[in-house]
């Protein structure tokens, strides 16, 4: 009997399930048991990159403590978690700061710091409610302070400059050019669709031929946390999306790809990391000054819907924020704007 076949987010989930296991190979037997304990709770990506840090924290140990060395990771016991202290979870977060892995510099500034230090107050706080362990001396540690960068986003101006440039193709390379030929179409729907309604990339990457639906200019999408949702599309990006649908009805793709909308030069569904590529390569020819990712076409999307319309939950909803503090937190900049503009707005007397 042929079995289901699985949308694009359904085998991301399954690929990270099939990484998380072995992950945990490398982990202390008690971690599995926390993993199943929130696993309702996350998604199979969430766990996973919580695993990666909780294998890097398990690994300083073993490489700094000298009673932690003679046992081997996977064979710690719950009881380690009684004998860690503060100063060891502090020392870790320096480690972490500049270190080498496998040959390569890795490092991490105060977002990063901050995601390794919850994982572990995550782990602690679940054994410890668990009645497993005797203190929970992660939650002493504070996470550390985070400094709020100025968000980057193209104005309206580059952002027309910028599908010009993907629709012509110009400034662009012979070899580029050769290639524009072919993708030029696929190019300007996925840009066009980006900039018009603020999805991720890995929600772009995922869509399907049957997510479209042109009756009500929508997109089905699979935001993070593994539910479904409805983003609507304007006039746009639907002559967009047609058009290069029209092309795309010519292609044959490969086998085990024939559902994705977008598809690579090698008729296979379109990567993440192909679209960071493209995206970088046009937006290189708008400016030079900022560095252009797909999060930033999404963050361009939020600014200019924020500022048509002021109202932030829209902003939240359409982006998929599940808390609207997240969304006012990256968009701060534009509602002190908005503030100055209110003190020239109600007028107490008539001009004489």
């Amino acid at each position: 009997m042929q079995g289901k076949t699985e949308n694009y987010a359904e085998e991301q989930d399954n690929l990270n399930t099939l990484k998380m296991r072995q992950v945990l190979d490398t982990l202390p037997r008690f971690c599995r048991q926390f993993f199943r304990g929130i696993e309702e709770s996350t998604a199979p990506r969430t766990r996973l990159a919580y695993a990666y840090d909780l294998r890097v924290f398990f690994e300083f140990l073993h490489n700094t403590n000298s009673e932690c060395r003679k046992t081997a990771i996977e064979n710690y016991s719950i009881d380690i978690l009684n004998h860690i202290q503060k100063e060891d979870i502090e020392e870790f977060l320096e480690y972490v700061t500049y270190y080498d892995k496998d040959g390569k510099k890795l490092t991490n500034e105060e977002r990063g710091k901050a995601r390794k230090l919850s994982t572990i107050r995550k782990m602690f706080h679940y054994f410890y409610c668990s009645e497993l362990i005797d203190k929970d001396v992660a939650e002493l540690i504070p996470l550390p302070k985070q400094h709020e960068k100025a968000i980057i986003r193209l104005e309206p101006d580059e952002v027309a400059i910028l599908l010009d440039q993907v629709d012509a193709g110009t400034d662009l390379t012979a070899a580029e050019k050769r290639f524009h030929k072919r993708t030029h179409l696929r190019d300007i729907a996925l840009l066009t669709l980006m900039l018009g309604t603020g999805i991720r990339v890995s929600e772009c990457v995922g869509l399907d031929l049957n997510d479209v639906n042109f009756k009500e200019n929508g997109i089905r999408i699979h935001r993070k946390g593994g539910y479904e949702a409805i983003v609507y599309f304007g006039d746009e990006v639907e002559k967009a999306l047609k058009d290069y649908l029209e092309e795309r009805s010519h292609i044959i793709p490969q086998s085990g790809h024939e559902n994705a909308l977008f598809l690579s030069l090698q008729d296979r569904r379109i990567t993440v990391r192909a679209v960071e590529n493209l995206v970088k390569k046009y937006a290189s020819r708008v400016t030079t000054l900022k560095k252009i990712t797909p999060h930033k076409l999404r963050s361009t999307y939020g600014t200019s819907l924020y500022r048509e319309t002021g109202d932030i939950y829209l902003v939240a909803d359409v982006l998929g924020h599940k808390d609207v503090n997240t969304t006012r937190k990256h968009y701060a900049a534009i509602e002190e704007d908005r503030r100055r503009s209110a003190a020239n707005i109600v007028k107490l007397r008539e001009n004489q």
